[in-house]
């Protein structure tokens, strides 16, 4: 079932998907060569409690941490570890989530580690401009199809490969609702978007073949080639006047500057 959400009821997920891009913010200051997935996780859990929420992935359905940290050709959903130790020319996937005032904030953002390899930014900023392409058509009136077939050709219009197993989601008090929001798809098929409805879309984009594999310890998820892959996600509500980013990369844009994607 689709829940509806009120006005007042967005604006209360505006709060919580604001703090996670505050939360993006804190841990842009401190990626770096050096610097461990671990460490960037107890940055953001700390963070998020003295805001006065909790870490919405923290415990959901047996996840270890309160951040997803995936390095490299790791897709999404990386373990942070004290041995996962980030260098020079990385690029790193943070998906984080909050929990603040009964309301789900989730959104990601694939930063680079110093200086990152041409190609390799490429993908980035193609995932990250098909993200937008993708929140275009989330407009009521339209279908959860248009937005998938959107992301969908504009990164293969650019060479690159669409992951299929993984998807975006309904989001509300809980973390995924539906309907289900792939990056691939036919325009005009699937649910009907209306207002009220509050959806993340996240691109997840491989550099090579959109094969992926699942890792043993049962969350990683890596591309088959070991190519590289990037992962950007917004929250967003559909509203009448059109669609509403409830979350923010404002805020790790003001840290990293002319180095922002």
């Amino acid at each position: 079932m689709i829940y509806l959400k009120t006005d007042e009821e967005i604006e209360l997920m505006r709060s919580a998907n604001q703090l996670v891009g505050r939360t993006l913010g804190e841990l842009a200051k401190h990626i770096a060569p050096g610097v461990t997935t671990l460490q960037l996780d107890k940055i953001a859990e700390e963070f998020i409690r003295d805001n006065g929420a909790v870490p919405a992935f923290l415990g959901y359905g047996g996840f270890p941490n309160s951040i997803c940290a995936s390095v490299n050709e790791q897709v999404v959903h990386g373990i942070p570890s004290s041995k996962a130790v980030l260098k020079e020319g990385d690029v790193i996937s943070v998906d984080c989530g909050t929990i603040l005032n009964g309301f789900v904030g989730d959104s990601a953002y694939t930063f680079c580690v110093g200086e990152v390899a041409p190609e390799v930014k490429k993908l980035l900023k193609t995932t990250k401009e098909s993200l937008y392409q993708g929140i275009q058509q989330a407009v009521e009136g339209k279908r959860v199809g248009d937005v998938s077939h959107a992301v969908q050709t504009y990164c293969e219009s650019k060479g690159y490969s669409v992951v299929r197993e993984l998807v975006g989601h309904g989001i509300g008090r809980k973390m995924h609702e539906e309907p289900e929001v792939p990056n691939y798809g036919r325009y005009g098929c699937g649910p009907l978007l209306r207002s009220g409805m509050c959806i993340c879309i996240e691109p997840m984009i491989n550099m090579g073949s959109k094969n992926i594999v699942f890792e043993k310890d049962g969350w990683t998820v890596r591309t088959k080639d070991r190519k590289c892959s990037a992962h950007f996600e917004h929250c967003i509500a559909i509203r009448p006047d059109g669609p509403q980013i409830l979350s923010s990369f404002e805020f790790l844009e003001e840290v990293l500057g002319s180095n922002a994607i």
